[in-house]
């Protein structure tokens, strides 16, 4: 079957780039309207026609118990909540993701694509929230354990283009609670992406968000072209 036609991206060998994404951890993060949920979609759609397995989670939720605590914490309604519940909730949801669905699909050999992960803790929680990144990532680790992403992709955007982009998007539903935080918060977290970028360039893909998600997805495409004749193999 021929894949849509929003999947297609530039040639690529396909047996090569079947094997690379074999196994392999990625995450996709970045601001609140950068769009990376829908080049996720489309990067899912891609490897599938490529051949991979593809498992796809997202954060918070993506298992019964997850979703429970997805719920508290986008809850407008939940104004209370403290930055440290708000990032021991996370790990919570991580940990039993990661049990419960990561871990066992990297074992089966499949792509298992994640829609933020600690990455998002450390922007959101971390460099807006005012939580130290140490502090943060001695959590995680009990979380997490070894496991950490192959690579993880940062959409990055600015905070204008990105309200606009959630206005448009979001039609008649109400603003969430992380969504309701104000635009010198979201430009902390856009910096706290962008440092860790910096922090670690072997791990972290910073790709221009700003664009048509046309040429966002192409720019995707391209850097994981990159990493597979760069023959950089999974860490799991």
């Amino acid at each position: 079957m021929t894949p849509p036609e929003d999947t297609v991206p530039p040639e690529t060998p396909t047996e090569a780039m079947r094997a690379f994404l074999s196994g392999r951890f990625v995450v996709f993060d970045g601001p609140d309207g950068s769009g990376k949920s829908t080049q996720f979609r489309r990067f899912a759609g891609w490897a599938a026609a490529q051949g991979v397995r593809v498992t796809e989670v997202r954060e918070p939720g993506g298992t019964p118990i997850g979703e429970q605590i997805r719920a508290i914490l986008l809850d407008p309604r939940n104004k209370a909540m403290n930055v440290r519940c708000e990032m021991l909730l996370y790990m919570a949801s991580r940990a039993q993701l990661l049990e419960e669905r990561i871990r066992p699909a990297l074992a089966e050999g499949h792509l298992v694509l994640a829609d933020r992960f600690v990455s998002s803790t450390l922007a959101y929680q971390g460099t807006a929230g005012g939580l130290k990144q140490a502090e943060i990532m001695d959590v995680a680790r009990v979380a997490v354990g070894e496991l950490w992403p192959d690579e993880i992709v940062i959409f990055d955007v600015d905070v204008e283009t990105a309200w606009k982009r959630m206005a448009a998007g979001r039609a008649n539903s109400a603003p969430d609670r992380m969504e309701l935080k104000s635009d010198a918060f979201h430009e902390r977290v856009r910096q706290g992406y962008l440092e860790q970028c910096r922090a670690d360039p072997a791990r972290y893909l910073a790709i221009d968000a700003r664009h048509d998600p046309e040429t966002v997805f192409a720019r995707l495409v391209e850097a994981f072209v990159s990493r597979m004749k760069a023959g950089i193999a999974p860490r799991f």
